[in-house]
């Protein structure tokens, strides 16, 4: 339990810390909520360093949600590509639709709506919140997780979410919950580069698994040959690239199951 004496020092220290040593980002700078939920989506499990230039090039091009929405699944692939994860590409054009259609293209300022949009799971959903409308409440990840470790658990391991989410919420700054979570989070990125990483005594922390021979690999090999050449076939794909024909395959199944692709017998091709 995190006592109301020791959320007011750390708070103290968290914010003084971001003045000094503030990072910035575009998306930090902006007041559009439809931005701030593409941001959001780009930066799940993609560093900040690999966003920035893509956010800044898609925002350029597709400005609102309605441009996202009219966009051919191949344009909006390739203006994705590079952040991996390209499933996301695809549940960013649905969402961008259902926003169109229900909500005047902004995402809805009420946490089970956004909850039922594709892609937005609990952290993007409050961190909307927080950064596009400024409600506050309690929610982790990385960053969070290791500053909120290595200040009020100490020496302990296996640390579960909802203890962590607890001490999020007794040190949330509720009157601007937007920059506090901005400090809280580079404050955590800082310290990570200057201690043993905290956020591994998570409970549910996990290495993200060897890219090089993955199935993620071959994913972004067929979408990279797709939007280069146009519908591709497999074997011949195979031959060309020397990658294993099994993982290829598996690869176009596991896309089309995600709606990126339509495979036929042999041959890959975007959807739409």
């Amino acid at each position: 339990m995190v006592r109301p004496d020791d959320a007011i020092v750390f708070r103290k220290a968290v914010l003084g810390f971001y003045a000094r040593e503030g990072r910035i980002f575009p998306w930090r700078n902006i007041d559009d909520p439809w931005a701030i939920l593409v941001s959001e989506l780009m930066l799940q499990q993609t560093q900040t360093s690999r966003v920035e230039p893509k956010f800044r090039a898609w925002m350029e091009r597709f400005p609102d949600a309605a441009s996202v929405a009219a966009a051919d699944l191949a344009t909006i692939y390739e203006a994705w590509r590079g952040l991996g994860y390209n499933s996301r590409a695809l549940r960013l054009r649905e969402t961008a639709r259902i926003c169109e259609e229900h909500y005047r293209g902004l995402p809805p300022q009420d946490e089970r709506l956004l909850l039922e949009l594709p892609g937005v799971g609990r952290y993007t959903a409050r961190a909307v919140l927080a950064f596009a409308y400024g409600v506050p409440s309690a929610f982790l990840e990385t960053n969070i997780r290791a500053a909120l470790i290595l200040h009020f658990f100490p020496g302990i391991e296996k640390v579960r979410d909802r203890d962590l989410e607890a001490a999020a919420q007794a040190v949330l700054d509720q009157g601007d919950p937007r920059t506090w979570y901005y400090a809280l989070m580079d404050y955590g990125a800082w310290l990570k580069k200057h201690e043993p990483n905290p956020s591994r005594k998570a409970a549910g922390y996990t290495r993200q698994s060897k890219f090089q021979g993955s199935l993620r690999q071959a994913r972004g090999a067929v979408l990279r040959a797709v939007s280069e050449q146009g519908p591709v076939t497999l074997g011949y794909f195979a031959a060309e690239s020397g990658i294993e024909y099994g993982r290829l395959r598996s690869a176009a199944e596991a896309l089309s199951v995600d709606g990126l692709v339509i495979l036929e017998d042999e041959v890959v091709r975007f959807a739409d």
